[in-house]
This record gives C-alpha cells, sequence and structure tokens, in this order.
C-alpha cells in the first residue's frame, strides 16, 4: 500500500486553529456565507434526519443553522481542537478529521463547512464517513476548490523568483471539482454529485486579504513550506505585484471557489442505473422521433 503524502502540517494546522477561535468572528465572511448555503441545500431535503455531525465544527455556527431548518432532531459537534467544541452548545468531541472515532451506521447526516480541504488523506476520510453513515444517510460538505486564492498564489510566485530566484509553496493545491466527484464514487458514496460556484471579494489591498486568510487559521499549512521568516522585499512585491496585475478602481479581488460534495450511503430504495444493455430504445429512434 503506498502511503499518503502529507501536504498538510496538521499539528501547525491546529495551533493556528486555536489563535484564530479567538477572533473567528471577524473574519468569518467566507464561512458564513458557506454554511448558509448549507443550510438552505440541507431545507429542501424531503426527509428528516434524527442525528447528525458538524464535521470540522466551527463552534455553532453550522450547527445552529442546521437544526433551525427543522430537518434535524439532534447534532453533535466534531472539531480538531477543544477551542473550537468549547464555543459549542451541543456535544462536541475532539478528533482529528483523519481519525473519526465514529462508530458504523450511527449516523444519519454528516454535514462540513471548509474544514476536508486540509486533510492530507481526504480518500481515506471520505471512507470513514460513508462507513460512520447509516443506510441512506447524506453527507454534505463544502471545501475550496482549485481556482482559490488564484492571484495571491499568482503574485507570491513571481514575488519569490524576483526577490530570492527561487519558489517556495505558499497556497495550498486544492482540488478540482472533477476530482472530488471522483473521490466521492471511490468511496463507495451512492448518487454523488460535486458542483462548484465561485465566489469574488474584493479588498482595498492584499494585505487585507492575508490578514483575513490569519484570522481565519488557514494561512500558509504546506508541510513543505519555507521555515525562515518571508523576507520584507517578498512580501512587499507580492503586494505589489498583486494590485498591478490583478487591481482595479483602487481595489483588488479575491477568487474563492467553492466546490459542495452530496453523497449517500448506499441503500436499496435508491434510484439505481440500468444495467448496459438494458435500454428498449435506441438514441437515434428518440432524435428521430423528436
Amino acid at each position: 500500500m503506498t502511503a499518503q503524502p502529507e501536504i498538510f502540517d496538521r499539528a501547525l494546522l491546529r495551533r493556528r486553529k486555536a489563535r484564530a477561535a479567538l477572533c473567528m468572528a471577524k473574519h468569518a465572511f467566507l464561512l458564513e456565507h458557506v454554511v448558509a448555503d448549507l443550510a438552505d441545500r440541507l431545507s429542501i431535503m424531503q426527509r428528516r434526519f434524527e442525528i447528525g455531525l458538524d464535521l470540522g465544527a466551527h463552534g455553532t455556527l453550522l450547527s445552529g443553522h442546521v437544526l433551525r431548518t427543522g430537518k434535524i432532531g439532534r447534532m453533535v459537534c466534531a472539531a480538531p481542537i477543544p477551542e473550537l467544541c468549547g464555543l459549542a452548545d451541543v456535544a462536541c468531541i475532539v478528533c482529528d478529521e483523519e481519525a473519526l472515532p465514529l462508530a458504523p451506521a450511527s449516523l444519519d447526516l454528516v454535514i462540513s463547512a471548509l474544514s476536508l480541504q486540509l486533510v492530507n488523506d481526504l480518500p481515506g476520510t471520505l471512507v470513514q464517513i460513508r462507513r460512520a453513515l447509516k443506510p441512506d444517510g447524506l453527507f454534505l460538505a463544502a471545501m475550496l476548490g482549485g481556482r482559490s486564492l488564484e492571484q495571491l498564489r499568482d503574485a507570491f510566485a513571481k514575488a519569490e523568483i524576483a526577490t530570492t530566484g527561487g519558489l517556495s509553496p505558499r497556497v495550498a493545491p486544492f482540488a478540482d471539482v472533477r476530482e472530488l466527484g471522483q473521490l466521492l464514487q471511490r468511496a463507495g458514496f451512492a448518487l454523488p454529485v460535486a458542483d462548484a460556484d465561485v465566489l469574488e471579494v474584493t479588498y482595498p489591498s492584499a494585505h487585507g486579504l492575508v490578514a483575513d486568510l490569519r484570522g481565519m487559521g488557514v494561512s500558509n499549512m504546506l508541510r513543505e513550506r519555507r521555515r525562515a521568516t518571508m523576507r520584507r522585499a517578498t512580501l512587499e512585491a507580492a503586494m505589489a505585484g498583486y494590485a498591478r496585475d490583478f487591481g482595479h478602481t483602487g481595489r483588488v479581488p479575491a477568487t474563492f471557489e467553492i466546490v459542495t460534495l452530496t453523497g449517500w450511503a448506499p441503500h436499496a430504495s435508491q434510484q439505481q442505473p440500468l444495467r448496459p444493455g438494458s435500454a428498449r430504445g435506441s438514441l437515434k429512434a428518440a432524435i428521430d422521433g423528436s
């Protein structure tokens, strides 16, 4: 078996999340946008779930929205650090998203907002989630997709090459929507769907974006990052290049691609694909008949 590469420094992630928990509300615009969308999606489901898990919880933000939909009886939060559990009014367990202490077929719903994009073994985590769901249980999650922070990635790359003659990873390589859809299938989910929405926000300068990323606790988590403090010249070149290459009308844009994953634990009642060769008519006949 091939070991899963460790792209993200999970210990560093926990430390930064702990610091960010103190000022999370000031930088939660992206999380609030995602949480509202997930709650809307859940609200139109034509069924009710008895027990759900908020995976990678940010206090009560997501679980509170989910409970207000009336589609869930009880919520449990799971967070990688106790500081985020301490914000919650519901039962909470401290665990890493890569090692879930969940009994098989114990949950009707697993929902997650902007936490799984920083998991090293995402295929393994998805398999654990599917096993923890009861038959016909729902998995609903939002993650950052591959287009996220494309301007920042470009600005830092050009600045480092210009000021140091080299290049080190600064922005996480988020997965593509097609890749995420395939991972759902590989993990054994039925009726898998991955869809993407691009959100563009603007700042007076790129410094505001960097401050928000730090406030969210999601600044550079890459294990292969350069350990030395970034040179002032590199940061200034990156900020200037960002404004020069992407700025307009005195502001700079930042792109966030939100990929929403939906999958169901298999159950006999679900719609099944037809067997190959079982069609009773041809595509040509259908087209000609129209």
